[in-house]
């Protein structure tokens, strides 16, 4: 398999990575300067409100909207001063239930909700407004909702990750192989790591050497040491540590031996990304080469058409076929069609295949898409119980590649698969498009019969008003010219009858329900007058 990291920086205000395999696009990584991420950064910040009842605190750390901060992200040394917590819930007379009216047996709630989350105190108890609080931002805000944040720091490095409040050495969860886990475990030992720091060994660490572990976690340290300087220092709320650039990230955290070749397409990046490949894998840095092709990179390897691609809202499958991805706003809805495809006139087989199919082409496009939390996937019908065990199983190893979390459950009784997916930052379709001002996202917009049906009732309330002797009307040109062409002996009529007079104003640059009412006097005067129709 032939795979390649593509880099394309030329255009100063974006950055893509696109990876490669076998000239199919497999992973897409977008990140514009004018959208600021804060994902992996780390702040000081000052408690400024406490939420009980969703047992959670806003932090002001220094980056114009406050994080959210909840109970089940705080670490333990901010509340281990306090008293233990009982795990036991409250005793009672078991020797007569007490009932509510209707039967129900109330539930045992202890005062104020103190113990929110199994083995920690209430966010009241831990933090008071005013205190200091250092946070890590674990996903960016999306739409009204500030950045999510966590007391539980983590600091990459090429083979470790640091995480202060771990306290001991730990092993990737995706290290499945038993000897490769004993093997790190080993070389961690006598690596030594410092009392009260803990290390977690990354994926990428399988087979490297005691050498390379080391001068990863002396990296590590060293940062480590720089930043609680500038903790001790700085006052809240400041800015303590940031994330790499996206080159130097994705290289640090993506890059495996299997990608064969990186190309840049910009001169100072290429650079950049050699002297990093330098210190991090000195004998793999002749992969990093500049591209010098005159026509552009994402245009010479197809993926300008891919990224168009990824937009439709259908997805044909190879053979036949088809997926329908519909985001909402609480899920993301993805619907399995057979199209054309067939199997010797047997259906059975027919849904089994399109739904394979369907399954490896879900788990690249939510990568893809960069498509978060709860995902349903509306399979075929399948009868054959080995049928929809297999489309459950090729779902779940699809997955296994994506480096975002994801929980996949079994298939229900209706050929639904439910599962959920890490949602770190906005999709690609939100961080490239925004919202239509015509329809207000919804894809549609009223018939230019129904807005001229809407504006005749706005005019005949207008007119009845004694006080109004004129009326103007804005709207779109395609209203206005149904008005004049089905309306006109109403509109003489109306004028007639109650002594106004009605003017429209055709305009081609408003959306197609615009519309604008100004009345007047008959002495010319202004005359206020709402309308409840929206001009959306």
């Amino acid at each position: 398999m032939n795979t390649e990291m593509l880099v394309n920086v030329y255009q100063p205000e974006e950055s893509r990575i696109a990876i490669v395999e076998d000239g199919v696009l497999e992973e897409l990584y977008v990140e514009r300067n004018s959208q600021e991420s804060f994902v992996g950064n780390i702040y000081k910040g000052r408690v400024v409100n406490i939420e009980s009842s969703i047992q959670a605190a806003f932090v002001d750390f220094g980056v114009g909207s406050n994080g959210f901060l909840h109970v089940s992200d705080v670490e333990a040394e901010y509340f281990k001063h306090l008293p233990p917590v009982e795990n036991s819930r409250p005793q009672r007379d078991r020797s007569r239930p007490p009932v509510n009216k209707g039967g129900r047996r109330p539930q045992n709630k202890r005062p104020g909700s103190e113990r929110s989350v199994a083995g920690k105190p209430s966010i009241q108890q831990i933090f008071k407004r005013g205190d200091e609080v250092l946070v890590q931002v674990i996903k960016d805000g999306i739409g009204t909702k500030g950045p999510t944040l966590s007391t539980y720091i983590s600091i990459p490095g090429r083979y470790l990750v640091l995480m202060p409040a771990l306290q001991r050495v730990g092993i990737s969860r995706k290290i499945i192989n038993l000897d490769d886990r004993k093997k790190l475990r080993d070389i961690i030992k006598e690596l030594e790591p410092p009392e009260g720091l803990g290390f977690i060994v990354r994926t990428a660490g399988i087979d490297r050497s005691e050498k390379d572990l080391r001068r990863d976690m002396n990296y590590l340290l060293r940062l480590w040491k720089t930043i609680v300087r500038r903790i001790e220092k700085q006052s809240a709320p400041v800015d303590i540590y940031e994330e790499s650039d996206m080159i130097t990230r994705t290289i640090r955290d993506i890059y495996t031996s299997e990608i064969d070749r990186v190309l840049i397409d910009d001169k100072t990046q290429y650079e950049r990304a050699r002297e990093f490949m330098k210190v991090v894998l000195p004998k793999q840095v002749d992969r990093v080469q500049f591209y010098e092709g005159s026509e552009p990179l994402f245009h010479k390897y197809n993926i300008e058409q891919e990224i168009t691609n990824i937009q439709s809202r259908t997805v044909p499958l190879q053979g036949g076929g088809s997926i329908v991805i519909d985001p909402t706003e609480a899920l993301v809805a993805i619907d399995v069609n057979s199209g054309t495809h067939r199997v010797d006139d047997n259906a059975e087989e027919t849904a089994y295949q399109v739904n394979i199919k369907a399954a490896k082409e879900i788990s690249r496009q939510i990568r893809l898409r960069d498509l978060g939390g709860v995902i349903v996937n509306d399979f075929i019908d399948m009868k054959a119980e080995k049928h929809r065990r297999g489309v459950e199983r090729e779902l779940q190893n699809a997955v296994k590649r994506d480096r975002a979390r994801t929980k996949v459950l079994r298939i229900s009784p209706f050929g639904l698969i439910e599962m959920t997916r890490q949602r770190i930052r906005p999709s690609l379709k939100r961080s490239i498009y925004e919202e239509c001002p015509c329809c207000n996202g919804t894809g549609s917009v009223k018939t230019a019969e129904s807005v001229a049906i809407e504006v005749m009732r706005e005019v005949m309330r207008a007119s009845s008003q004694e006080s109004i002797g004129r009326i103007s009307v804005e709207l779109n040109h395609r209203v206005a010219t149904y008005l004049a062409n089905k309306k006109r002996k109403e509109l003489l009529e109306l004028e007639d009858r109650n002594k106004v007079v009605i003017n429209f104003e055709s305009r081609y640059d408003v959306n197609p329900n615009h519309l604008e009412i100004r009345c007047q006097s008959k002495f010319g005067d202004e005359i206020a007058f709402s309308h409840s129709m929206s001009s959306k």
